[in-house]
């Protein structure tokens, strides 16, 4: 637990000409500082999503300033300040420096006990910053561009928890930052690419069945839709025929329209190229869902304004749409149609067909181009493959995602690229029954699966694959995301579920799943076991006494010694407060087998323990009382009955004088 802290100060800036602390510089800077400034936060105004970060993590850590902080190349820039007026300092006296330089949380419990920062100004100086803890913000290419940090003018220690919230909250500000990341890498990929043959049409539904957010095309005159993808529908919940009977001013907030129309009158006159901005729309059923736009302005070769491109992410949900694009399909079919007729009109007028002929060809060369550019900067991994499943096509994405080069993954099967050893085989039997017959369990599904990249090491993938027949030869497309951060942060997150916070031990929820699954085992094997239910004596003396973080680190010190005392099939549950219980399975325990393990319980917990107090230790001593339940393996007691009585026997020791243990042996 945080002791209370004095209120905010605004401590004083630092002279640029301060000298710098020892700090390593970044092996790619020149590339971190590209990033940083390419994303156009440095010297921006503050925005609410940053602030509401930054005052949160200042009331959860009780930290006069907090600040998400920007390194540029001489100095800090703060996007977001709390409890500090200056905007920015010298980089060569931040600890933010010293932060993006490593892979984990910086933190100095007392800056003077620190020989990086012993002497620096911002320490002696006016500021007199005593606590840090900075976590990096990195980028989605693993470049620290800032640190969100907490400061405060007095030495502390962060409690486990505390760390991991401003953790949490980091990664809240890293999810933005990403968000901006996209958006940067999606200009100008969104030019509409309207198909001047039947192959290219086919590749282009592809890309529009596929992609993760939303892309549509708007009149510049009329302000209607003209061509959207499966993602905006989905997003917004019109068909693309709803679209196309409204404007996009009708479907936008009444609230954020003016803020549109300024940007568009902005757009057509000149001054700017582009704008992106926050905003909402009105869904079909009438909800209204906040979404990210990156807009841009297509012109004619005269400059005059032909249509806008728009790219729509949503930040309410964040997930991929799909949605059947029956109306897509059935309007190039009728294209198709309408050339035919155009063909065969054309015969009759060769000098017109040849015109036709060589715009086709000009067209069919710009179509390609653009969807060669649009796959070769997607954001996802893309890789095209023939009808034998060796690689045809091979993005950028691809080789940051699996470190094999475009020329060395050409012709070569995804068995020797990328598919784990043991699901080779399946591979290859999926690839020969979808020959043979059209169907496969992968194809026109979204999947996760393992993978693994050139250096040998596995990641989990998110993968798409959509086959495409055209002239009688079968192609694939497919798109692989990298979802390892994603898997690995759900499985923190069941962690935390069922482990307490403090100690590390099993929590509450983590026991109402176990002692079923006790009693489960002990049928199954025909062996009992026993619940021991433990309440620390003297723990509430020595917590009124020295504080809450001795009273802490007291019971984490508990923890450790009680998961010392049992053997590793025997579980420790720390269950509230001083209250833990121990489950031991394993072997055919008796009742006299029980009270020697809590007399060894009872014995590790009466050594004495060390605590901070202030800034010297103390010695604190604290005992136990032990009250037991014996499961027999027949025994039909449901588990919240076995642990009232354990409950139960614990304060008939408590009763009969602290340090006992029940039942006594018959």
């Amino acid at each position: 637990m945080s002791a209370s802290l004095p209120p905010p100060t605004t401590p004083s800036p630092v002279p640029a000409s301060t000298p710098a602390p020892a700090a390593a510089a970044s092996p790619d800077e020149g590339g971190r500082l590209a990033l940083l400034h390419a994303l156009d936060l440095l010297d921006s105004a503050p925005e609410p999503v940053f602030d509401r970060v930054t005052r949160v993590a200042s009331r959860l850590l009780a930290a006069p300033v907090t600040l998400f902080s920007l390194v540029d190349r001489d100095r800090q820039w703060f996007k977001s300040r709390v409890g500090l007026d200056v905007p920015e300092t010298p980089r060569n006296v931040s600890f933010c420096t010293h932060a993006i330089e490593q892979h984990e949380p910086l933190v100095v419990n007392d800056a003077l006990e620190d020989s990086r920062f012993a002497d620096n100004p911002l320490v002696r100086g006016g500021m007199k910053i005593r606590f840090y803890a900075g976590v990096p913000i990195r980028s989605m290419k693993g470049h620290a561009i800032g640190t969100l940090c907490a400061i405060d003018t007095r030495p502390r220690q962060l409690a486990p928890g505390e760390l991991a919230a401003l953790q949490d909250l980091a990664g809240i500000v890293a999810d933005e930052v990403h968000r901006r990341e996209q958006l940067v890498l999606a200009r100008g990929q969104l030019e509409a690419v309207d198909a001047a043959m039947r192959s290219t049409e086919a590749r282009l539904r592809s890309i529009f069945e596929l992609a993760s957010f939303g892309i549509a095309l708007i009149d510049a005159k009329s302000g209607n839709w003209l061509t959207v993808n499966a993602a905006a529908c989905a997003i917004l919940g019109y068909t693309e025929e709803q679209f196309r009977r409204l404007t996009f001013r009708q479907i936008t907030h009444p609230d954020d329209v003016p803020g549109d129309m300024a940007l568009v009158r902005d757009l057509l006159a000149g001054k700017i190229t582009q704008y992106e901005r926050q905003k909402r729309y009105l869904r079909h059923d009438g909800s209204a869902v906040w979404v990210h736009t990156n807009v841009s302005l297509k012109t004619d070769d005269g400059g005059r304004p032909e249509y806008f491109i728009v790219a729509v992410i949503d930040i309410d949900a964040r997930k991929a749409a799909e949605q059947e694009l029956a109306l897509l399909h059935a309007q190039l079919e009728a294209r198709v149609d309408d050339r035919t007729r155009a063909l065969v009109e054309a015969n009759r007028h060769l000098t017109e067909a040849i015109g036709r002929q060589q715009q086709a060809e000009a067209a069919l060369r710009a179509h390609e181009a653009e969807l060669s550019n649009i796959l070769e900067f997607a954001n996802d991994a893309y890789i095209g493959l023939d009808d034998s499943g060796r690689v045809i096509a091979w993005n950028r994405q691809a080789e940051r995602t699996f470190g094999w080069t475009a020329a060395e993954a050409g012709g070569r099967s995804l068995e020797q690229l990328i598919i784990p050893a043991d699901l080779r085989d399946r591979h290859a039997q999926g690839l020969a029954r979808y020959s043979a017959t059209g169907t496969g369990p992968v194809v026109g599904k979204r999947l996760e699966l393992p993978a693994r990249r050139k250096d040998g090491s596995t990641l989990t993938v998110e993968i798409r694959i959509h086959a495409t027949e055209i002239d009688g030869r079968r192609t694939f497309s497919a798109f692989l995301h990298d979802i390892s951060d994603r898997k690995q942060a759900e499985a923190q997150r069941e962690y935390d579920l069922r482990h307490d916070p403090l100690t590390g031990l099993l929590n509450r929820r983590a026991l109402e799943e176990l002692l079923p699954q006790a009693k489960a085992r002990s049928q199954r094997h025909g062996i009992g076991f026993a619940v021991l239910f433990i309440d620390l004596d003297g723990f509430k003396a020595v917590n009124d006494r020295l504080g809450h973080d001795a009273g802490d680190a007291l019971l984490c010190e508990v923890g450790r010694r009680l998961r010392g005392s049992v053997r590793q099939n025997d579980s420790v549950v720390r269950l509230a407060g001083d209250e833990f219980v121990v489950v031991l399975e394993g072997q055919p325990y008796t009742l006299a087998e029980a009270r020697m393990v809590a007399a060894k319980l009872i014995a590790a917990l009466a050594e004495p323990v060390g605590v901070a107090r202030g800034g010297s230790m103390e010695t604190v001593q604290v005992g136990a009382s032990i009250g037991i339940a014996m499961h027999g393996a027949g025994d039909a007691a449901e588990p919240a009955e076995l642990l009232r009585e354990a409950d139960r026997q614990m304060y008939l020791a408590k009763e009969a004088g602290r340090g006992g243990i029940r039942p006594v042996e018959g």
